[in-house]
């Protein structure tokens, strides 16, 4: 047995000074180190937000065009001639007719005999003058004959544009039953010849002031005060029907309008001793498209470069219409003069535009759109940011109008 010698033996207290310890913990030896885990988590959380973001970059990426269209200010004071039939300045007749009444109090009866009358139209569609003499006849589909009392000479036209002339007729009999509406006449006395079907008549006004018998008879200051007011009642009305009939894009322009007034005869009230006094009011209007419009308005001014692009009156109230008279049908010609300022704006064919810029670079398309006249200014939107070129396809291309 191996003896221990006393330089062997730590005491206690000398232990403490050298830092030795009795735990297990410090009896234990110390874990080797290991290397630090790579952070696979991360990486692929930060590869799947890169991942996602280029992708809503992509998806949502974008080509837009958005133009400002040119606008030019036209001075105009010119004649124009449109017809129905044109393809250059067509137009279209509107016609509103209402009829008012007013019961007031009656001052007795009266016995009447009167005829009803109206005014016609009458065509002829052949190339010479056609005379009609004084008492000329003219039927109704129903068989009433109204009578010319003047002669008239209705100039010489054609199928498509027939001469026309306006005249007043009057019923052959006395009698409410020929206060008819509006229809179509033939002329009795051509028949059995070829101008039968050449020369004809239309109605566009109700014919009126047929009577006969006992009538009830009103106050002449009163009936003109009731007439007043039924007529400055119609007025708005028939404008606001007017108004409501112009078709989508066309124009109706300040002056292209006329009302008139019409005294029905008065019938008996349904009240006792009361008469109703009745105003008719028509109103006709020529409306026009507005694209034809505006071009010939810019045709029509020298000095404006116009070269037929399209273009569109961005207002009316400028502008006004006089002429002879507003017609009450569309077949013949209509000649009339135009004056003020047109505010014309130019047309943007946002598939014109998306084939200009096409295939070329934010640059070459800036350039390019220079030259187009409708093109005030135009500003380009192209996603994601480092795109710098429109797709091939036109179809890809967003182009939008702001403005004018």
């Amino acid at each position: 047995m191996a003896t221990r010698k006393l330089d062997d033996i730590i005491p206690p207290s000398r232990r403490k000074e050298t830092g030795m310890s009795d735990t297990p913990a410090a009896r234990a030896p110390r874990a080797s180190g290991r290397p630090a885990r790579f952070p696979y988590a991360t990486v692929v959380i930060v590869l799947i937000v890169v991942a996602l973001s280029a992708g809503a970059l992509v998806y949502f990426s974008s080509a837009k065009v958005e133009v400002i269209p040119n606008t030019v200010s036209a001075a105009v004071q010119s004649s124009f001639t449109a017809s129905a039939s044109s393809a250059v300045l067509p137009f279209q007749v509107l016609k509103v007719q209402k009829v008012a009444s007013q019961s007031i109090a009656g001052s007795g009866t009266k016995t009447v005999h009167t005829y009803a009358s109206g005014t016609i139209t009458i065509y002829n569609t052949q190339a010479k003058a056609q005379r009609l003499i004084t008492n000329t006849r003219f039927a109704s589909p129903a068989g009433l004959i109204f009578r010319i009392r003047s002669a008239v000479t209705i100039p010489a036209g054609s199928s498509s544009k027939p001469g026309s002339i306006r005249a007043t007729v009057y019923a052959d009999q006395a009698g409410s039953t020929y206060n008819i509406g509006p229809t179509s006449f033939t002329v009795p006395g051509l028949s059995g010849t070829p101008q039968a079907s050449e020369v004809y008549a239309r109605s566009t006004d109700s014919m009126a002031g047929g009577a006969s018998g006992t009538v009830p008879v009103v106050d002449a200051t009163t009936e003109a005060q009731a007439t007043k007011a039924l007529v400055a009642a119609l007025e708005p009305d028939l404008l606001a029907s007017l108004k409501a009939q112009v078709p989508e894009g066309y124009v109706l322009i300040p002056g292209a309008a006329t009302t008139t007034y019409r005294e029905l005869a008065s019938e008996p009230s349904t009240a006792l001793g009361e008469v109703d006094v009745k105003e008719q009011g028509t109103a006709l209007a020529v409306v026009f498209p507005n694209a034809a419009l505006a071009g010939a308005i810019a045709a029509a001014v020298p000095g404006l470069g116009y070269q037929g692009e399209p273009l569109a009156l961005a207002t009316t109230t400028g502008l006004t219409l006089a002429a002879a008279g507003i017609p009450d049908s569309n077949i013949a010609p209509f000649t009339f003069t135009l004056a003020g300022t047109a505010p014309l704006v130019y047309t943007v064919d946002p598939s014109r535009i998306a084939a200009a810029v096409a295939g070329k670079s934010r640059s070459e398309a800036e350039v390019v759109l220079t030259n187009y006249p409708e093109v005030k200014r135009a500003v380009i939107i192209l996603r994601p940011f480092w795109r710098q070129t429109f797709p091939q396809d036109p179809a890809a291309i967003s182009v939008t109008t702001v403005g004018p």
